[in-house]
């Protein structure tokens, strides 16, 4: 007999790392999720950037299941057609020569800062480790990463942190010049902040990082865990603004849901990471790399990256009427399918409050700190199911208004 589970269980068992929603999600199909009460809601946040085909796509499932079918896991004292196929995917839609497997984003980011650090010992001599970052960025919760996000929350209960990594401001070339010299290794930035409050990049600060990375010999990285596999309109968005890195890193989208990560890299880089230097148990597998393989096959088209660009007109046409109505936001930014409305200083610190007026409406919205409510969707979304969902976000907005003058 299954045993009963409500979410009050989650406070009794769990870690107390994250406070989820009152409700838990039991099913769900396409831009839909259903609770445990049989309630529907419109998934405008797609697990974090995630879900780029929604939930439960035939195709994910016939590929998870035809491989589940086969095997699962062997370690990586062998290799399997999968992550063959997909390595091959990712250098042919890329810049990429060679590709490293794991897990989650921040294993790819602790790759990727390893092999540059790695790159300019070999090449330079040990003098050559420093790293460049932004502040409010964000690349993981490992202890390399976390310090290299630039958000002491984050990271200063885990003193003492790794050293050699200062932190810019992001846009700010000036501000990075003069953190980047021939004693930096990496310079790693995400070309749209997402939990900073999804801020993109200026293509002439991403170009004069290029130049800084290129006159001063360090890898340049580009974070694209949340932005990558179509969900800027290009594959990845470095091929939106025309900047192409040495090292990349991708995740979340690229197994849709199937947990994970990726390092692409150019062969320069790629050969200084000999057998032994980097590993990982489950990186590579099969399950996950038939899902992944799936995803970008569908994701890497005409349709699906023009329907990105289309559906971003959807939602921010329709979300600047609603801030016209209620003159909740100061701006409304993004590229493609990530896109945040910065709340004006009158509701600053709000965001999570309209988030759970929305999930009472019965529409999943996410946050990116305590000012930004942030959108991103399935790339595939319906138009109906926009439209829908953006009246549900109406009403919340209306709600949260006639709360705040009450």
């Amino acid at each position: 007999m299954s045993q009963s589970i409500s979410r009050q269980d989650f406070d009794q068992w769990m870690m107390p790392v994250y406070a989820p929603a009152p409700f838990i999600p039991v099913r769900g199909e396409g831009a839909w999720l259903w609770d445990q009460q049989g309630k529907g809601y419109i998934d405008f946040a797609g697990g974090i950037a995630v879900n780029a085909l929604g939930h439960a796509h035939p195709a994910m499932i016939r590929a998870l299941t035809e491989q589940a079918a086969k095997f699962w896991h062997t370690g990586n004292g062998y290799t399997n057609e999968p992550a063959l196929r997909l390595a091959k995917q990712l250098i042919d839609a890329t810049f990429a020569d060679r590709v490293f497997f794991c897990n989650s984003g921040a294993e790819a980011n602790e790759a990727a800062l390893k092999t540059a650090r790695k790159y300019a010992h070999d090449k330079f001599g040990s003098h050559k480790s420093g790293i460049v970052a932004f502040k409010n960025a964000f690349h993981g919760r490992t202890l390399f990463t976390v310090t290299a996000g630039g958000q002491p929350a984050y990271s200063q209960d885990f003193a003492p942190l790794p050293g050699e990594i200062r932190h810019g401001v992001y846009n700010d070339i000036d501000s990075a010049s003069v953190l980047i010299d021939d004693d930096t290794c990496a310079v790693i930035v995400e070309p749209i902040q997402g939990e900073g409050g999804v801020v993109p990049a200026s293509g002439e600060f991403l170009q004069a990082l290029r130049a800084l990375c290129d006159r001063h010999h360090a890898a340049l990285i580009f974070d694209e865990v949340q932005t990558g596999v179509g969900r800027s309109g290009e594959l990845y968005a470095y091929q939106h603004y025309g900047v192409t890195p040495d090292l990349l890193t991708t995740a979340k989208a690229l197994g849709g849901g199937f947990p994970i990560g990726a390092l692409l890299a150019r062969d320069a880089y790629a050969s200084v990471m000999t057998v032994g230097t980097h590993g990982t148990t489950y990186g590579g597998n099969p399950l996950a790399c038939a899902v992944a393989g799936e995803v970008l096959s569908i994701v890497n088209t005409p349709q699906v990256l023009n329907g990105v660009k289309q559906r971003e007109q959807w939602f921010k046409e329709r979300l600047q009427a609603i801030n016209h109505q209620f003159a909740l936001f100061k701006e409304i930014r993004g590229v493609g399918l990530l896109i945040g409305c910065a709340l004006r200083d009158e509701y600053a610190g709000k965001a999570k409050l309209i988030s759970q007026l929305a999930a009472e409406e019965g529409l999943m919205v996410l946050i990116a700190g305590a000012n930004v409510v942030r959108f991103a969707p399935a790339l595939i979304i319906k138009e109906d199911d926009v439209t829908l969902g953006l009246n549900r976000f109406a009403t919340a907005c209306e709600r949260f208004i006639a709360g705040e003058s009450s």
